[in-house]
């Protein structure tokens, strides 16, 4: 998890080489960098403090030590002097080395001696006191020396040279000789003008002296043991790539620091997990590292020259880096009680263990269970109060990369590596060699040439092979553009950059040769054009060019780019519109845009998992876009054809291959198609391909599908698989209806389908039957299906497929349906037509849908009605001696005593003659509710 306290940062050196070490008291921090000075830092000043300076090297500074009484600095030019301490005043000459750089310093534990590492083949041990006293130790190395670090008891010191090996010197004696060589540990590096010869290599010893710590060449931090010289365990972390730069141990070895990229992790050497993060100088990587031999003070330098010093690296609550107790000292204690586990897997010894009363280790009791793996169900139970508890840590964003790239190593890199070929760099100092190879050299030949500006990017298209290079003092970045069998004798143009602007990444498309382009005077190529070129640089732009250098269009990215790759038509370009989560989501989104008109075709956030990152993207033999991420998933972008229509589809998981099993291996991705993965495998904790040129290895596509019976879920999956590529080719097709290629994929998979019906007749699975028999393509599949269930004498079932099958005549096809749906996608995506001079803005009539208009309510016609009650008081009023009704003075019926014998007939009649007499008379409209009649009657 991530510290909740931050580091002070000064700028302390030049860019390069630094190095740090405490003074042994730990309130002086020494700093050396390559503007030949030495800076005296006090630890409990802050940020803003004006340090001291030492000035009398002439040369680089590259290693600097505390010793008893003094504090000694060398550099490049051979000389090791001798300084008061805490103070900047000059005391005198140590030794020199003969014209050879000063690589290390190491005091010996008693602060009397200092161990001189140079590029000579041997190591002298001086004595401070009396400088005449000199012990040279020669004949174990065959390379210049890198390291040198003393054991706790000032009697082995281990050596580590640039040829990989690490010797142990025996000088206990007043001979020295070499007690062993350990070899196949740390990396090979020989060049000292290298990144990676910068890095450390010590072997930082434990302070019980039974074991030592050291950077492995697989990015592993390894421990040796003291007794055997081999190998004893590890600490390794899945989140953690790439090569630890830097390595040191807290005063009573609980704790280790180490630094990997541009970020700090303190381990348990305990549970040899990560219990700690800081971020480091972005762009730098860590060369040095130390804690404070007296507090809980973690400081590094790195190739910014930037000093940053971590107080409360080790929180409050934790054991204290410092304290020295029983687990912790040279020899420890002996107990009469039962041991702990072997802390690396050996025989338990009771003198190099502290234990306490209850048989534990003392570092889990001070720490509780803080450091103690978790069950997987204990997480999200840990709180009294129900809830989940969670710690907060910044997800690093990951930085832009270049797919099918690698990063300088032992002077060799590649620039690209894909389904068209290779392109790999020498450095030769001075300058590079570029080689471009072709998988396919039939159709393109390849070249190498020599290269002045140091390309370190590239990508491989299909018309041709795309270069960048970074700016370099008055020189500004530029891009050259080097096409395939062009018959012109210029073909090539480069591309040049703003001053103060970088590229960020390179992709260049373009479509498939017809044929070879290994001649130089076929138009045949040509005529298809020399692709498309897409250049993403730091002013947050992508820069849209032809094959011919033509500038079409800029484009703005939305927020960081990540990278991307070209296919013939679009270009998929990643990137993060807004920041990481704090739950390890990287956030990023993939968008497709045409090279026809740079419509953006699709935008679709990428389906990564939390705490991974992605390594690679590019797209399929079909043309398809397809990723692969640390989880070792492959998904791919389906229906990206149908604008803002597509999904990523779990197209494979590498964690469930069976070569995979019971192995430690990971996959570099070369290309995608159909049934192939086309990969490198990386043995171990590798994590980019190495030279010679490995051959690709291809693996079988298998969808992640979960149902465990032996035959159907083969035959599903290859049924799934397959028409996932066949809506992928019918998308491409336009307004055409079919083609040979897809009619005789569709065939295949009715085949499939029907042996999926046959099975299901056989255990009378009838709902599964009638399912697949709707996703046949043909109907003479369906027919087939039709005699399967009538074999199986299932006669009711046979009936409904006869029914599908008619259905199915009488309407349109699969495929008829389909085109139908593209073109319905054209309509839908067509763009806006600009209103014309003149015309008319009303809005348009209303259209009638009654199925639509509001419901008003119906009144019925009954007696009641106020139509009727006029019309029986007009008859009242009317001169008949038979009608006993009469109306009131105030215009109301009054209700006579002859009125319950008022019949319906009788009212009938009087009615139908009103009608006929008084054809002219008006019958009131709306009538108004029943409701409204009663109230008026009873009135």
């Amino acid at each position: 998890m991530a510290s909740t306290s931050k580091a002070i940062s000064n700028l302390a050196h030049q860019q390069g080489q630094t190095c740090i070490a405490f003074s042994r008291d730990g309130k002086i921090a020494y700093t050396g960098g390559l503007d030949t000075l030495v800076r005296i830092w006090h630890t409990n000043q802050g940020e803003d403090q004006e340090p001291e300076a030492a000035y009398e090297a002439d040369e680089g500074i590259t290693a600097v030590a505390a010793a008893e009484g003094c504090w000694l600095s060398g550099g490049h030019d051979s000389d090791v002097r001798k300084y008061l301490p805490g103070k900047a005043q000059f005391d005198g000459l140590v030794t020199s080395a003969a014209g050879a750089s000063i690589r290390c310093l190491a005091v010996d534990p008693s602060g009397k001696r200092v161990a001189v590492a140079s590029d000579e083949l041997s190591v002298k041990i001086v004595d401070l006191d009396e400088i005449t006293n000199v012990v040279v130790l020669e004949g174990g190395h065959k390379k210049r020396i890198r390291k040198t670090t003393w054991h706790p008891s000032g009697t082995i010191l281990t050596t580590s040279s640039s040829d990989g090996t690490i010797v142990a010197w025996n000088i206990s004696d007043t001979e020295a000789k070499v007690e062993n060589v350990i070899d196949g540990v740390i990396p090979e590096v020989v060049d000292p003008e290298s990144p990676e010869f910068m890095h450390d290599c010590s072997a930082v010893w434990h302070p019980s002296g039974q074991y030592f710590f050291a950077a492995s060449r697989t990015h592993e931090i390894v421990a040796i043991s003291r007794s055997t010289w081999t190998k004893t365990s590890s600490l390794s972390d899945p989140n953690i790539v790439g090569a630890t730069t830097a390595l040191v141990l807290s005063a009573n070895g609980l704790y280790l620091a180490s630094a990997c990229k541009q970020e700090i992790l303190v381990w348990s050497v305990q549970t040899k997990r990560v219990l700690w993060r800081h971020p480091g100088t972005p762009n730098a990587f860590t060369i040095q590292i130390a804690f404070s031999p007296t507090e809980n003070l973690l400081a590094w330098t790195d190739t910014e020259g930037v000093l940053s010093r971590w107080r409360d690296a080790i929180p409050a609550g934790s054991p204290d880096p410092v304290r020295q107790t029983a687990a912790s000292g040279a020899q420890g204690t002996t107990t009469k009680r039962k041991p702990t586990p072997p802390l690396w897997g050996e025989e338990p010894d009771a003198d190099a263990e502290g234990v306490d009363q209850y048989g534990d280790d003392w570092i889990i009791d001070d720490l509780g269970d803080g450091m103690e793996d978790e069950p997987e169900g204990a997480k999200a139970t840990r709180a009294g109060d129900g809830f989940v508890k969670e710690m907060v840590s910044i997800t690093k964003a990951q930085p832009a990369f270049q797919p099918g790239s690698t990063p300088m190593e032992n002077k060799k890199r590649y620039l690209a590596y894909n389904m068209v070929g290779a392109i790999d760099v020498t450095d030769q100092d001075t300058h590079h060699i570029v080689n471009v190879e072709f998988h396919d050299r039939s159709t393109r030949k390849g070249y190498h040439f020599t290269d002045h500006f140091k390309y370190d990017l590239g990508s491989l298209g299909e018309r041709g092979a795309l270069f960048a290079c970074p700016p370099e003092l008055d020189h500004p970045a530029h891009v050259i553009y080097k096409p395939y069998g062009t018959w012109s004798t210029q073909g090539d143009w480069t591309y040049v950059l703003p001053n103060g602007q970088r590229v960020l990444g390179l992709a260049a498309g373009g479509e498939k040769p017809m044929r070879s382009l290994r001649d130089p005077s076929s138009s045949g190529g040509d005529i298809q054009g020399q692709g498309n070129i897409v250049i993403a640089t730091s002013s947050g732009d992508l820069t849209f060019l032809s094959g011919s250098g033509m500038e079409r269009i800029v484009i703005g990215v939305e927020g960081e780019y990540v990278t991307m790759a070209a296919a013939e038509e679009y270009v998929l370009v990643v990137h993060r519109p807004g920041a990481t989560t704090i739950d390890g989501s990287q956030s990023l989104v993939a968008t497709l845009i045409s090279f026809e008109d740079f419509q953006v075709l699709q935008e679709k956030p990428l389906p990564i998992p939390k705490g991974h990152t992605l390594r690679w993207i590019g797209t399929t033999e079909e043309g398809a876009p397809a990723i692969y991420d640390s989880a070792g998933y492959i998904h791919l972008m389906i229906h990206h054809r149908r604008p803002n229509r597509a999904a990523w589809a779990r197209l494979m998981d590498t964690n469930l291959l069976e070569r995979k099993q019971g192995k430690d291996e990971s996959y570099w991705p070369v290309g995608l198609s159909q049934d192939t993965f086309m990969c490198l495998i990386l043995k171990g904790r590798q994590e980019h391909p190495g030279f010679p040129r490995p051959l690709i290895q291809e693996l079988p596509v298998r969808l992640p599908f979960r149902n465990q019976d032996p035959v159907d879920s083969l035959i599903e999956e290859r049924i799934a698989r397959e028409r996932i590529h066949v809506n992928l080719a019918r998308d491409a097709l336009g307004d055409e209806l079919t083609s040979p290629d897809i009619d005789k994929r569709e065939v295949e998979l009715d085949k499939q389908l029907i042996k999926l019906i046959q099975a299901s007749c056989k255990a009378d699975k009838a709902p599964r039957v009638i399912e697949l028999v709707k996703r046949l393509h043909f109907t003479n599949s369906i027919a087939a299906a039709s005699q399967l269930a009538g074999f199986y004498r299932l006669i009711g079932l046979q009936e409904k497929i006869e029914a599908i099958k008619l259905w199915r005549e009488n309407n349109a096809t699969p495929a008829e349906e389909a085109r139908e749906g593209r073109r319905g996608f054209t309509y839908e995506d067509a763009p806006l037509v600009r209103p014309k001079p003149f015309q008319n803005f009303n809005p348009p009539p209303k259209v009638d849908r009654p199925g639509l208009a509001r419901s008003t309510g119906i009144a019925e016609q009954t007696e009641f009605t106020a139509s009727s009650v006029a019309i029986r008081a007009g008859r009242s009023r009317a001169p008949q001696a038979s009608d006993s009704r009469s109306t009131s003075p105030e215009g109301k019926r009054k209700r006579g005593d002859n009125d319950d014998d008022l019949s319906s007939n009788a009212f009938d009649v009087e009615t139908k003659r009103q009608a006929v007499g008084e054809s002219d008379a008006v019958v009131p409209s709306p009538k108004p509710s029943a409701y409204i009649v009663i109230q008026s009657v009873r009135a």
